[in-house]
Protein backbone atom coordinates (compact mmCIF):
# COMPACT_ATOMS: atom_id res chain seq x y z
CA UNK A 1 0.00 0.00 0.00
CA UNK A 2 2.85 2.60 1.09
CA UNK A 3 4.52 1.43 -2.41
CA UNK A 4 1.24 2.54 -4.39
CA UNK A 5 1.12 5.63 -2.33
CA UNK A 6 4.43 7.45 -2.38
CA UNK A 7 5.62 7.05 -5.96
CA UNK A 8 2.48 8.14 -7.84
CA UNK A 9 1.90 10.48 -5.26
CA UNK A 10 5.17 12.05 -5.64
CA UNK A 11 4.68 12.19 -9.48
CA UNK A 12 1.44 13.46 -9.60
CA UNK A 13 2.20 16.64 -7.22
CA UNK A 14 2.26 18.87 -10.22
CA UNK A 15 -0.66 17.45 -11.77
CA UNK A 16 -2.93 17.89 -8.63
CA UNK A 17 -1.49 21.68 -8.55
CA UNK A 18 -2.58 22.00 -11.85
CA UNK A 19 -5.99 20.30 -11.74
CA UNK A 20 -7.27 21.71 -8.13
CA UNK A 21 -5.59 25.78 -8.71
CA UNK A 22 -7.58 25.57 -11.99
CA UNK A 23 -10.92 24.50 -11.20
CA UNK A 24 -11.14 26.81 -8.76
CA UNK A 25 -10.41 29.28 -10.80
CA UNK A 26 -13.05 27.95 -13.20
CA UNK A 27 -15.82 27.89 -10.39
CA UNK A 28 -15.39 32.01 -10.20
CA UNK A 29 -15.17 33.16 -13.98
CA UNK A 30 -16.98 36.40 -12.46
CA UNK A 31 -14.18 36.85 -10.15
CA UNK A 32 -11.16 36.61 -12.23
CA UNK A 33 -12.81 37.54 -15.61
CA UNK A 34 -10.65 40.70 -15.85
CA UNK A 35 -7.47 38.86 -15.42
CA UNK A 36 -5.74 38.64 -18.77
CA UNK A 37 -2.81 36.20 -19.70
CA UNK A 38 -0.64 37.15 -23.09
CA UNK A 39 -0.60 34.88 -25.32
CA UNK A 40 2.74 35.28 -25.89
CA UNK A 41 3.33 33.24 -22.42
CA UNK A 42 1.44 30.47 -23.96
CA UNK A 43 2.26 27.29 -25.93
CA UNK A 44 1.78 28.37 -30.09
CA UNK A 45 -1.09 26.65 -30.25
CA UNK A 46 -3.10 29.85 -28.37
CA UNK A 47 -1.40 31.82 -30.74
CA UNK A 48 -4.25 33.89 -32.72
CA UNK A 49 -3.81 33.55 -36.87
CA UNK A 50 -5.86 34.17 -40.04
CA UNK A 51 -9.55 34.53 -37.61
CA UNK A 52 -8.45 31.31 -35.72
CA UNK A 53 -10.00 30.46 -31.70
CA UNK A 54 -13.56 31.48 -32.50
CA UNK A 55 -12.27 34.95 -33.51
CA UNK A 56 -15.37 35.85 -34.96
CA UNK A 57 -18.79 34.26 -34.79
CA UNK A 58 -20.93 36.66 -36.26
CA UNK A 59 -21.20 40.43 -38.10
CA UNK A 60 -24.06 43.10 -38.27
CA UNK A 61 -24.68 45.21 -40.71
CA UNK A 62 -24.73 49.24 -39.49
CA UNK A 63 -24.46 50.72 -42.86
CA UNK A 64 -24.41 49.95 -46.79
CA UNK A 65 -20.70 50.37 -46.34
CA UNK A 66 -19.79 49.45 -42.71
CA UNK A 67 -20.40 46.10 -40.46
CA UNK A 68 -19.41 45.07 -36.98
CA UNK A 69 -17.98 41.31 -36.60
CA UNK A 70 -17.57 40.08 -33.23
CA UNK A 71 -16.57 36.94 -31.60
CA UNK A 72 -14.06 35.93 -29.33
CA UNK A 73 -11.95 39.18 -30.33
CA UNK A 74 -14.72 41.30 -29.00
CA UNK A 75 -16.07 43.99 -31.53
CA UNK A 76 -14.95 45.71 -34.34
CA UNK A 77 -16.04 48.33 -37.15
CA UNK A 78 -14.86 47.17 -40.34
CA UNK A 79 -16.23 47.74 -44.16
CA UNK A 80 -17.57 44.48 -46.60
CA UNK A 81 -13.64 44.15 -47.70
CA UNK A 82 -12.59 43.71 -44.12
CA UNK A 83 -9.61 46.14 -44.95
CA UNK A 84 -9.94 48.56 -42.61
CA UNK A 85 -10.56 47.55 -38.54
CA UNK A 86 -11.26 50.46 -35.79
CA UNK A 87 -11.75 49.25 -32.28
CA UNK A 88 -15.32 48.73 -31.00
CA UNK A 89 -15.13 47.40 -27.28
CA UNK A 90 -15.04 51.09 -25.33
CA UNK A 91 -17.83 50.32 -22.56
CA UNK A 92 -17.04 47.02 -21.89
CA UNK A 93 -15.66 45.70 -18.66
CA UNK A 94 -11.71 45.06 -18.55
CA UNK A 95 -10.92 41.66 -19.44
CA UNK A 96 -10.90 40.09 -22.93
CA UNK A 97 -13.71 37.34 -21.32
CA UNK A 98 -15.95 40.15 -20.77
CA UNK A 99 -15.83 41.61 -24.60
CA UNK A 100 -16.56 37.79 -25.88
CA UNK A 101 -20.00 39.14 -27.61
CA UNK A 102 -22.04 35.84 -28.37
CA UNK A 103 -24.73 37.98 -30.03
CA UNK A 104 -25.35 41.37 -31.87
CA UNK A 105 -28.40 43.14 -33.11
CA UNK A 106 -29.16 46.53 -35.00
CA UNK A 107 -32.65 47.25 -34.39
CA UNK A 108 -35.50 49.28 -36.60
CA UNK A 109 -35.08 52.05 -34.71
CA UNK A 110 -31.17 51.87 -34.78
CA UNK A 111 -30.54 50.61 -31.55
CA UNK A 112 -27.33 48.77 -31.34
CA UNK A 113 -27.14 45.88 -28.76
CA UNK A 114 -24.57 43.03 -28.02
CA UNK A 115 -24.99 40.15 -26.08
CA UNK A 116 -21.81 38.97 -23.85
CA UNK A 117 -21.58 36.18 -21.55
CA UNK A 118 -21.77 38.61 -18.81
CA UNK A 119 -25.16 40.13 -19.50
CA UNK A 120 -27.07 42.47 -22.25
CA UNK A 121 -25.37 45.81 -23.54
CA UNK A 122 -26.29 49.06 -25.64
CA UNK A 123 -24.03 51.68 -27.85
CA UNK A 124 -24.63 55.04 -27.31
CA UNK A 125 -22.44 56.13 -29.99
CA UNK A 126 -19.36 56.28 -27.85
CA UNK A 127 -19.27 53.27 -25.74
CA UNK A 128 -21.29 50.44 -24.12
CA UNK A 129 -23.58 50.63 -21.69
CA UNK A 130 -24.79 47.61 -19.96
CA UNK A 131 -28.81 47.01 -19.53
CA UNK A 132 -29.90 45.52 -16.53
CA UNK A 133 -31.93 42.46 -16.88
CA UNK A 134 -34.12 40.60 -14.39
CA UNK A 135 -32.45 36.86 -14.55
CA UNK A 136 -29.91 35.40 -12.43
CA UNK A 137 -27.84 34.13 -15.10
CA UNK A 138 -27.07 36.73 -17.57
CA UNK A 139 -25.22 34.70 -20.17
CA UNK A 140 -26.81 36.19 -23.61
CA UNK A 141 -26.83 33.13 -26.74
CA UNK A 142 -28.95 35.51 -29.24
CA UNK A 143 -30.65 38.77 -29.78
CA UNK A 144 -33.36 39.34 -32.68
CA UNK A 145 -35.91 41.20 -33.98
CA UNK A 146 -39.42 40.23 -34.52
CA UNK A 147 -42.26 42.48 -35.38
CA UNK A 148 -41.77 45.06 -32.76
CA UNK A 149 -40.36 42.96 -29.84
CA UNK A 150 -36.83 42.19 -29.22
CA UNK A 151 -36.10 39.17 -28.46
CA UNK A 152 -32.96 38.25 -25.97
CA UNK A 153 -31.99 34.67 -24.95
CA UNK A 154 -30.09 33.63 -22.09
CA UNK A 155 -29.07 29.69 -21.84
CA UNK A 156 -32.30 28.79 -20.03
CA UNK A 157 -35.04 31.98 -20.59
CA UNK A 158 -36.01 34.02 -22.90
CA UNK A 159 -36.83 37.88 -22.20
CA UNK A 160 -39.21 39.80 -24.48
CA UNK A 161 -39.28 43.72 -24.55
CA UNK A 162 -39.99 46.87 -26.78
CA UNK A 163 -38.19 49.54 -25.37
CA UNK A 164 -35.16 47.46 -23.20
CA UNK A 165 -36.37 48.95 -19.87
CA UNK A 166 -39.49 46.07 -19.16
CA UNK A 167 -38.85 42.71 -19.69
CA UNK A 168 -41.01 39.99 -20.19
CA UNK A 169 -39.88 36.84 -18.79
CA UNK A 170 -40.57 33.79 -20.95
CA UNK A 171 -40.01 30.24 -19.74
CA UNK A 172 -40.28 28.36 -23.31
CA UNK A 173 -42.50 24.67 -22.81
CA UNK A 174 -41.43 21.66 -23.37
CA UNK A 175 -42.09 18.76 -25.90
CA UNK A 176 -44.78 16.48 -26.03
CA UNK A 177 -43.88 13.69 -23.74
CA UNK A 178 -40.88 15.53 -21.84
CA UNK A 179 -40.04 13.08 -19.35
CA UNK A 180 -38.54 15.53 -16.86
CA UNK A 181 -34.84 13.69 -17.21
CA UNK A 182 -31.45 15.63 -17.86
CA UNK A 183 -28.32 14.56 -19.68
CA UNK A 184 -25.98 12.35 -17.66
CA UNK A 185 -23.39 14.63 -18.89
CA UNK A 186 -24.39 17.50 -17.21
CA UNK A 187 -25.48 15.94 -14.23
CA UNK A 188 -21.78 15.34 -13.60
CA UNK A 189 -20.52 18.30 -14.69
CA UNK A 190 -22.45 20.25 -12.20
CA UNK A 191 -21.76 17.55 -9.27
CA UNK A 192 -18.32 17.93 -10.37
CA UNK A 193 -17.95 21.44 -10.24
CA UNK A 194 -20.55 21.34 -7.06
CA UNK A 195 -22.88 24.03 -9.30
CA UNK A 196 -25.60 21.27 -8.61
CA UNK A 197 -26.37 22.40 -5.43
CA UNK A 198 -25.53 26.47 -5.65
CA UNK A 199 -22.98 28.63 -4.33
CA UNK A 200 -22.55 26.59 -1.23
CA UNK A 201 -21.82 23.55 -3.24
CA UNK A 202 -18.90 25.56 -5.11
CA UNK A 203 -17.98 26.59 -2.32
CA UNK A 204 -17.72 23.19 -0.62
CA UNK A 205 -15.98 21.65 -3.49
CA UNK A 206 -12.86 24.89 -3.69
CA UNK A 207 -12.50 23.72 0.15
CA UNK A 208 -12.02 20.06 -1.09
CA UNK A 209 -9.37 21.51 -3.91
CA UNK A 210 -7.78 23.30 -1.40
CA UNK A 211 -7.52 20.41 1.26
CA UNK A 212 -6.15 18.38 -2.45
CA UNK A 213 -3.75 20.94 -2.62
CA UNK A 214 -2.57 20.21 0.98
CA UNK A 215 -2.38 16.52 0.65
CA UNK A 216 -0.19 17.28 -2.49
CA UNK A 217 2.05 19.18 -1.02
CA UNK A 218 2.23 18.03 2.61
CA UNK A 219 2.87 13.95 1.11
CA UNK A 220 5.96 15.51 -0.92
CA UNK A 221 6.78 17.42 2.11
CA UNK A 222 7.02 14.04 4.17
CA UNK A 223 9.21 12.89 1.15
CA UNK A 224 11.71 15.21 1.70
CA UNK A 225 11.81 15.44 5.55
CA UNK A 226 13.71 12.13 6.20
CA UNK A 227 16.45 13.72 4.30
CA UNK A 228 16.78 17.03 5.35
CA UNK A 229 16.74 15.29 8.88
CA UNK A 230 19.45 12.70 7.91
CA UNK A 231 21.48 15.73 6.47
CA UNK A 232 21.46 17.25 10.03
CA UNK A 233 22.26 14.64 11.83
CA UNK A 234 25.42 13.95 9.55
CA UNK A 235 26.41 17.48 10.53
CA UNK A 236 25.58 17.17 13.75
CA UNK A 237 23.12 19.37 14.19
CA UNK A 238 19.64 19.25 16.64
CA UNK A 239 17.17 17.42 14.95
CA UNK A 240 14.01 17.65 17.48
CA UNK A 241 12.48 20.63 15.77
CA UNK A 242 12.70 19.28 12.14
CA UNK A 243 11.48 15.72 13.49
CA UNK A 244 8.45 17.46 15.45
CA UNK A 245 7.84 19.28 12.48
CA UNK A 246 7.60 16.29 10.36
CA UNK A 247 5.50 14.47 13.10
CA UNK A 248 3.27 17.82 12.86
CA UNK A 249 3.16 17.38 8.83
CA UNK A 250 1.86 13.46 9.45
CA UNK A 251 -0.47 14.11 11.61
CA UNK A 252 -2.47 16.60 9.69
CA UNK A 253 -2.10 14.73 6.53
CA UNK A 254 -3.59 11.99 7.53
CA UNK A 255 -6.20 14.15 9.02
CA UNK A 256 -7.06 15.90 6.36
CA UNK A 257 -6.92 12.85 4.11
CA UNK A 258 -9.14 10.77 6.12
CA UNK A 259 -12.16 13.90 5.94
CA UNK A 260 -11.98 14.38 2.25
CA UNK A 261 -10.75 11.06 0.79
CA UNK A 262 -14.24 9.70 -0.14
CA UNK A 263 -15.66 12.95 -1.67
CA UNK A 264 -11.98 13.10 -3.61
CA UNK A 265 -12.33 10.09 -4.77
CA UNK A 266 -16.35 11.02 -6.27
CA UNK A 267 -14.75 14.40 -7.67
CA UNK A 268 -12.01 12.60 -9.58
CA UNK A 269 -14.40 10.01 -10.80
CA UNK A 270 -17.19 12.23 -12.14
CA UNK A 271 -14.08 14.46 -14.19
CA UNK A 272 -12.78 11.47 -15.60
CA UNK A 273 -15.93 10.93 -17.56
CA UNK A 274 -16.95 15.01 -18.58
CA UNK A 275 -13.60 13.84 -21.23
CA UNK A 276 -12.82 10.92 -23.80
CA UNK A 277 -12.70 8.65 -23.76
CA UNK A 278 -15.23 7.95 -21.39
CA UNK A 279 -17.40 11.08 -22.57
CA UNK A 280 -18.26 9.36 -25.28
CA UNK A 281 -20.89 6.26 -24.34
CA UNK A 282 -22.47 8.52 -21.73
CA UNK A 283 -22.61 12.06 -23.92
CA UNK A 284 -26.17 10.54 -24.78
CA UNK A 285 -27.44 9.54 -21.65
CA UNK A 286 -30.33 11.24 -19.59
CA UNK A 287 -31.07 10.42 -15.94
CA UNK A 288 -33.35 11.69 -13.66
CA UNK A 289 -33.40 15.18 -11.99
CA UNK A 290 -31.33 14.94 -8.38
CA UNK A 291 -34.15 15.93 -5.77
CA UNK A 292 -33.64 19.55 -4.61
CA UNK A 293 -30.41 20.55 -6.26
CA UNK A 294 -30.17 23.46 -8.93
CA UNK A 295 -30.81 20.49 -11.76
CA UNK A 296 -34.82 20.21 -10.20
CA UNK A 297 -36.27 22.72 -12.01
CA UNK A 298 -39.59 22.96 -13.78
CA UNK A 299 -37.89 24.74 -16.67
CA UNK A 300 -37.31 21.82 -19.32
CA UNK A 301 -35.10 24.20 -20.98
CA UNK A 302 -32.55 24.92 -18.26
CA UNK A 303 -28.97 26.12 -19.87
CA UNK A 304 -30.49 24.25 -23.09
CA UNK A 305 -30.64 27.33 -25.14
CA UNK A 306 -28.12 28.59 -27.88
CA UNK A 307 -30.33 30.00 -30.83
CA UNK A 308 -33.48 30.83 -31.84
CA UNK A 309 -34.37 32.75 -35.46
CA UNK A 310 -38.13 33.45 -36.88
CA UNK A 311 -39.45 31.40 -39.73
CA UNK A 312 -41.90 33.62 -41.64
CA UNK A 313 -43.36 30.51 -43.61
CA UNK A 314 -43.63 28.00 -40.56
CA UNK A 315 -45.43 31.17 -38.61
CA UNK A 316 -43.32 30.01 -35.48
CA UNK A 317 -39.69 30.51 -33.60
CA UNK A 318 -37.01 27.71 -34.53
CA UNK A 319 -34.95 27.10 -31.66
CA UNK A 320 -31.68 25.49 -30.97
CA UNK A 321 -31.00 23.78 -28.15
CA UNK A 322 -28.72 21.07 -26.55
CA UNK A 323 -31.55 18.03 -27.49
CA UNK A 324 -31.99 19.32 -31.23
CA UNK A 325 -34.18 22.23 -32.99
CA UNK A 326 -37.76 22.70 -31.74
CA UNK A 327 -40.59 24.96 -33.10
CA UNK A 328 -42.20 27.06 -30.90
CA UNK A 329 -45.54 29.33 -31.92
CA UNK A 330 -45.04 32.86 -31.82
CA UNK A 331 -47.12 33.22 -28.38
CA UNK A 332 -44.78 29.81 -27.10
CA UNK A 333 -48.12 28.67 -25.76
CA UNK A 334 -48.31 25.29 -27.38
CA UNK A 335 -45.35 22.62 -26.79
CA UNK A 336 -42.63 22.45 -28.50
CA UNK A 337 -42.64 20.13 -32.06
CA UNK A 338 -39.16 18.85 -32.90
CA UNK A 339 -38.25 18.95 -36.63
CA UNK A 340 -38.06 14.93 -37.59
CA UNK A 341 -34.79 15.20 -39.71
CA UNK A 342 -32.19 17.66 -38.57
CA UNK A 343 -28.53 17.96 -39.28
CA UNK A 344 -25.80 16.94 -36.91
CA UNK A 345 -25.01 19.55 -34.36
CA UNK A 346 -22.02 19.30 -31.79
CA UNK A 347 -22.60 18.62 -27.55
CA UNK A 348 -20.60 21.91 -27.66
CA UNK A 349 -23.63 23.77 -29.48
CA UNK A 350 -24.85 25.38 -32.76
CA UNK A 351 -22.61 28.19 -33.44
CA UNK A 352 -24.41 29.02 -36.81
CA UNK A 353 -27.63 29.43 -37.49
CA UNK A 354 -28.69 31.33 -40.72
CA UNK A 355 -31.46 31.59 -43.38
CA UNK A 356 -30.61 31.19 -46.80
CA UNK A 357 -31.72 34.42 -49.02
CA UNK A 358 -34.19 33.58 -52.04
CA UNK A 359 -34.70 30.18 -50.43
CA UNK A 360 -37.39 30.55 -47.75
CA UNK A 361 -36.79 26.59 -46.20
CA UNK A 362 -33.29 26.51 -46.66
CA UNK A 363 -31.01 27.25 -43.42
CA UNK A 364 -26.86 27.28 -43.03
CA UNK A 365 -26.61 25.36 -39.96
CA UNK A 366 -23.09 25.37 -38.31
CA UNK A 367 -21.00 23.51 -34.83
CA UNK A 368 -18.02 21.35 -34.74
CA UNK A 369 -19.73 19.26 -36.33
CA UNK A 370 -19.48 21.18 -39.63
CA UNK A 371 -21.21 23.27 -41.53
CA UNK A 372 -24.74 21.95 -43.48
CA UNK A 373 -27.30 23.46 -45.87
CA UNK A 374 -30.69 22.58 -44.32
CA UNK A 375 -34.19 22.61 -46.12
CA UNK A 376 -36.28 22.11 -42.89
CA UNK A 377 -39.33 21.55 -45.54
CA UNK A 378 -38.02 18.16 -47.45
CA UNK A 379 -35.66 17.61 -44.42
CA UNK A 380 -32.91 17.50 -47.46
CA UNK A 381 -29.05 18.04 -46.08
CA UNK A 382 -25.83 19.04 -47.90
CA UNK A 383 -22.71 18.73 -46.37
CA UNK A 384 -21.00 22.52 -47.19
CA UNK A 385 -17.68 22.17 -46.67
CA UNK A 386 -17.48 18.93 -47.87
CA UNK A 387 -19.46 18.89 -50.83
CA UNK A 388 -22.18 16.05 -50.82
CA UNK A 389 -25.21 15.75 -49.42
CA UNK A 390 -25.06 14.51 -45.85
CA UNK A 391 -25.92 10.56 -44.82
CA UNK A 392 -29.11 11.05 -42.16
CA UNK A 393 -28.82 7.77 -41.24
CA UNK A 394 -25.09 7.69 -40.39
CA UNK A 395 -24.35 7.46 -37.18
CA UNK A 396 -22.18 10.25 -35.17
CA UNK A 397 -19.75 8.38 -33.40
CA UNK A 398 -16.97 11.65 -32.45
CA UNK A 399 -18.44 14.79 -30.32
CA UNK A 400 -16.78 17.23 -33.05
CA UNK A 401 -15.63 16.73 -36.97
CA UNK A 402 -12.61 17.58 -39.16
CA UNK A 403 -14.57 21.52 -39.69
CA UNK A 404 -14.81 23.23 -36.29
CA UNK A 405 -17.24 25.72 -37.32
CA UNK A 406 -17.28 28.69 -34.75
CA UNK A 407 -18.45 31.36 -36.70
CA UNK A 408 -20.33 32.57 -40.41
CA UNK A 409 -20.91 36.07 -41.99
CA UNK A 410 -22.40 37.01 -45.29
CA UNK A 411 -21.01 40.56 -46.65
CA UNK A 412 -21.57 42.13 -50.04
CA UNK A 413 -18.45 40.41 -51.38
CA UNK A 414 -18.93 37.08 -50.45
CA UNK A 415 -19.34 34.27 -47.59
CA UNK A 416 -16.84 33.66 -44.88
CA UNK A 417 -16.40 30.35 -42.62
CA UNK A 418 -14.44 30.07 -39.59
CA UNK A 419 -13.42 27.43 -38.30
CA UNK A 420 -11.67 27.45 -34.63
CA UNK A 421 -8.54 25.71 -35.80
CA UNK A 422 -7.80 26.93 -39.14
CA UNK A 423 -9.30 30.29 -39.15
CA UNK A 424 -11.43 31.83 -42.16
CA UNK A 425 -12.20 29.76 -45.16
CA UNK A 426 -13.60 31.14 -47.72
CA UNK A 427 -17.13 29.84 -48.88
CA UNK A 428 -17.81 31.59 -52.30
CA UNK A 429 -15.03 33.46 -54.47
CA UNK A 430 -13.69 36.16 -52.50
CA UNK A 431 -11.83 38.77 -54.08
CA UNK A 432 -9.80 39.96 -51.13
CA UNK A 433 -7.14 38.41 -48.83
CA UNK A 434 -8.07 39.02 -45.43
CA UNK A 435 -5.44 39.84 -43.40
CA UNK A 436 -5.61 39.75 -39.77
CA UNK A 437 -3.96 43.51 -38.10
CA UNK A 438 -1.27 43.32 -35.60
CA UNK A 439 -3.28 45.37 -33.81
CA UNK A 440 -6.27 43.00 -32.97
CA UNK A 441 -4.28 40.38 -32.48
CA UNK A 442 -2.19 42.41 -29.83
CA UNK A 443 -5.57 42.96 -28.27
CA UNK A 444 -6.79 39.91 -27.62
CA UNK A 445 -5.22 37.95 -25.05
CA UNK A 446 -6.38 35.27 -23.04
CA UNK A 447 -8.75 35.43 -20.47
CA UNK A 448 -7.15 33.39 -16.70
CA UNK A 449 -10.51 31.20 -17.06
CA UNK A 450 -9.24 29.54 -20.79
CA UNK A 451 -6.39 28.82 -19.89
CA UNK A 452 -7.52 27.42 -16.43
CA UNK A 453 -10.15 25.26 -18.91
CA UNK A 454 -7.32 24.56 -21.14
CA UNK A 455 -4.66 23.42 -18.25
CA UNK A 456 -7.77 21.47 -16.77
CA UNK A 457 -8.72 19.21 -19.25
CA UNK A 458 -5.24 18.68 -20.59
CA UNK A 459 -5.20 20.35 -23.71
CA UNK A 460 -2.55 22.84 -22.69
CA UNK A 461 -0.11 19.71 -22.74
CA UNK A 462 -1.41 19.07 -26.23
CA UNK A 463 1.59 20.31 -28.09
CA UNK A 464 3.85 18.24 -26.15
CA UNK A 465 1.71 14.63 -26.61
CA UNK A 466 -0.46 15.18 -29.37
CA UNK A 467 -3.54 13.80 -29.50
CA UNK A 468 -2.64 11.21 -26.61
CA UNK A 469 -3.51 14.74 -24.43
CA UNK A 470 -7.11 12.74 -24.56
CA UNK A 471 -6.14 10.40 -21.53
CA UNK A 472 -4.56 12.85 -19.45
CA UNK A 473 -7.41 13.36 -17.62
CA UNK A 474 -8.66 9.65 -17.16
CA UNK A 475 -5.01 8.42 -16.34
CA UNK A 476 -4.54 11.35 -14.14
CA UNK A 477 -7.96 10.33 -12.42
CA UNK A 478 -7.47 6.97 -12.01
CA UNK A 479 -3.56 7.19 -10.85
CA UNK A 480 -5.31 9.69 -8.32
CA UNK A 481 -8.24 7.42 -6.86
CA UNK A 482 -5.19 4.44 -6.08
CA UNK A 483 -2.92 7.03 -4.58
CA UNK A 484 -6.50 8.34 -2.11
CA UNK A 485 -7.60 4.46 -1.82
CA UNK A 486 -4.06 3.55 -0.82
CA UNK A 487 -3.48 6.14 1.37
CA UNK A 488 -7.07 5.36 3.22
CA UNK A 489 -6.12 1.96 3.73
CA UNK A 490 -2.25 3.34 4.81
CA UNK A 491 -3.99 5.11 7.75
CA UNK A 492 -6.83 3.02 8.64
CA UNK A 493 -4.51 -0.23 9.28
CA UNK A 494 -2.57 2.43 11.46
CA UNK A 495 -4.97 3.73 13.63
CA UNK A 496 -6.55 0.16 14.03
CA UNK A 497 -3.01 -0.34 14.74
CA UNK A 498 -2.59 2.63 17.43
CA UNK A 499 -6.02 1.57 18.99
CA UNK A 500 -5.44 -1.93 19.95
Amino acid sequence: MRKYHKWPGIALTIFILFFATSGIIMNHRNVFSSVDIPRKCLPSDYRIENWNLASVKSAVQISPDDIIIYGNIGAWLTNNKLDKFIDFNEGFPKGIDNRKVESMQLTRDGRLLAGTIFGLFEYDGKKWNEINIPVKEKQITEIIQHNDDIYIMTRSELLITSDLESFSLKILPPPDGYDNKVSLFKTLWTLHSGEMFGKWGIYAVDIFGLALIFLALSGLMHWIFPKWIKKRREKGKPRAKMIKSMLSNLKWHNRVGYLSVFFLIFVAITGMFLRPPLLIPIVNSKVKKIPYSKMDTPNAWYDNLRRIIWDDNLNSFMVSTTEGFFLFDEKFKNPAKPLPIQPPVSVMGCTVLEKVDNLPSFYVIGSFNGLFLWDITSGRIFDYLIGRPHDIHQKITMPISPYLVSGYIETNEGILVFDYSNGIIPLTEYEYKIEMPQGIIDNTPMSLWNVALEVHTGRIFNHLIGQVYVLYVPLVGLTLIIVLISGFFIWWMAHRKRRK
